[in-house]
């Protein structure tokens, strides 16, 4: 049985593995597991002049099916209004803005899968 902590660990495993990705492609985090009382925002990135807020989902097995498939039209909308706030309360005009997804599937073999979706919403 999973616990909350092991949960918690995936889960900032996986948003490491993220970010460290998303870097590599060239974007820049600006901000980390922001929170305020509607919800979290796992990152806030730069992609040249496109501001993108990023669900990140990992999974250890297959059990629960792929990570993507965690992240609902609920769950999109709220991240929607998410970025709207992050904007909002830093003071950040974007005029363009992003909704990405990227899953993390962990791999025991140690070679973790990462799928990054653009432009979710």
């Amino acid at each position: 049985m999973t616990t909350a902590r092991q949960r918690l660990a995936t889960g900032g495993y996986g948003e490491a593995c993220a970010a460290r990705y998303l870097v590599e492609q060239g974007m820049v985090v600006l901000d980390r597991n922001w929170r305020c009382e509607i919800g979290e925002v796992d990152l806030v990135l730069r992609d040249g002049r496109v501001l993108v807020v990023c669900e990140v989902k990992t999974r250890a097995t297959a059990a629960f099916g792929a990570p993507l498939e965690a992240v609902t039209h609920a769950k999109v909308a709220r991240l929607r209004r998410l970025a709207a706030r992050w904007m909002r309360e830093h003071q950040v005009h974007a005029e363009h803005v992003r909704l990405d997804l990227v899953g993390v599937r962990l791999d025991a073999g140690g070679e973790d899968r990462v799928e990054h979706v653009r432009g979710v919403g």
